[in-house]
C-alpha cells in the first residue's frame, strides 16, 4: 500500500519526497498549500496538530495498522527503521545520524529559513540587522558542514544516511540564502554527489506543489 504524503514544495517536503524515492517506497502526494493556509484545515491538523508540512500517514504500520507521522526528522526515522535503509541497525553507527539529523533540524535549516524571510522584509533597517546576523549563523553552519565533510563523504560517515537527506533539503536552497557552495569545496562535492544519485534526483523532480 502507498504511503499518503501531505506536503508542499519547501525544503523539509523535499526531504521526504528523496528519502521516499531513495527507499523505494510507494507514496501518493497530498499537496498542502501553505499560501493559503491549508495547513490550518482540521483533517491536516488530524495528522500534523502543529499545523506544518509535512507529514505522513503509513496504512501499512507496525503491526499492519495505520500510523500517522508529522516532523521531517521522525518522519525521516520511521522510514528508516521500517525499510532498513539508510538508517543503521547498530546503535553505534546511528549516533552520528542522530547527531547530524538534529545539527540539521535544530539549525541548518531555522537559520536559513530566517534568512529567507529577512530577504522579504521591505523595510531596510529591519532588514539589514536580521539579514547580517542570520547571513553570519547561517554562513557558519556552512563551514561546519564543511569541515565534516573534509574527512569524511557523508554527514554520517562512508554511506548515506538519512542525514544527508534532511541536510539536502537545505543546501539545495543555497542560492536562495546567498550562499556560494564554491566557498565551501567539500560541501561542493557532497551536494553534487548527492544531486547525481537517480532516486535523489526523482525525489526532486516530483510535483509537491
Amino acid at each position: 500500500m502507498s504511503i499518503e504524503f501531505w506536503t508542499w514544495n519547501t525544503p523539509n517536503g523535499r526531504k521526504i519526497s528523496v528519502a521516499l524515492e531513495e527507499m523505494g517506497l510507494p507514496y501518493n502526494v497530498h499537496t498542502v498549500n501553505i499560501g493559503k493556509d491549508e495547513q490550518f484545515k482540521p483533517d491536516f491538523l488530524k495528522i500534523s496538530p502543529n499545523n506544518r508540512i509535512p507529514a505522513i500517514v503509513d496504512p501499512d504500520g507496525p503491526g499492519g495498522s495505520p500510523i500517522s507521522v508529522f516532523e521531517s526528522g521522525a518522519i525521516l526515522i520511521y522510514l528508516g527503521a521500517k525499510t532498513g535503509k539508510f538508517w543503521p541497525s547498530d546503535l553505534r553507527r546511528q549516533v552520528p545520524v542522530l547527531e547530524w539529523l538534529m545539527w540539521q533540524m535544530g539549525g541548518f535549516g531555522p537559520m536559513p529559513g530566517q534568512v529567507h524571510h529577512f530577504l522579504q522584509v521591505e523595510n531596510e533597517q529591519d532588514r539589514r540587522y536580521g539579514l547580517a546576523r542570520y547571513s553570519k549563523e547561517t554562513r557558519r553552519l556552512y563551514g561546519v558542514a564543511d569541515r565534516r565533510l573534509a574527512v569524511a563523504p557523508y554527514f554520517a560517515g562512508d554511506e548515506v544516511s538519512i542525514a544527508d537527506f534532511a541536510i539536502l533539503g537545505w543546501a539545495w536552497r543555497h542560492e536562495r540564502h546567498q550562499v556560494d557552495l564554491a566557498d565551501f569545496p567539500n560541501v561542493k562535492r557532497w551536494y553534487e554527489t548527492m544531486m547525481a544519485r537517480p532516486a535523489t534526483k526523482r525525489g526532486f523532480e516530483v510535483a509537491l506543489s
